[in-house]
């Protein structure tokens, strides 16, 4: 969709607390390689869990379901944990 006036495209992304459902986006598995972007670079790692309720991990709470998963990865460089959404981890 353009933007009236000014010969761009609008960018149109699922409004935020309206998630996709899981079935529209492919699952991940603990042993998946997976690489999401860090700061301005691209970090490698390995899923660890899928977390499917609220809980706390990587130092913070996650807020997640069934229906709204986050996975919990381990980066390769550093070994530290993070939790990113199933839209931010790319396999590799």
């Amino acid at each position: 969709m353009r933007i009236p006036g000014t010969g761009r495209r609008r960018c149109e992304l699922p409004q935020r607390g309206y998630p996709r459902s899981v079935s529209d986006e492919k699952r991940l598995h603990p042993g998946d390689h997976v690489e999401w972007s860090t700061h301005g670079t691209t970090t490698e790692g390995e899923v660890v869990e899928e977390i499917t309720e609220d809980t706390e991990a990587a130092g913070r709470t996650v807020r997640a379901s069934p229906d709204d998963p986050q996975y919990r990865v381990r980066s390769d460089r550093s070994g530290r944990d993070a939790v990113h959404r199933p839209t931010a981890l790319e396999e590799t």
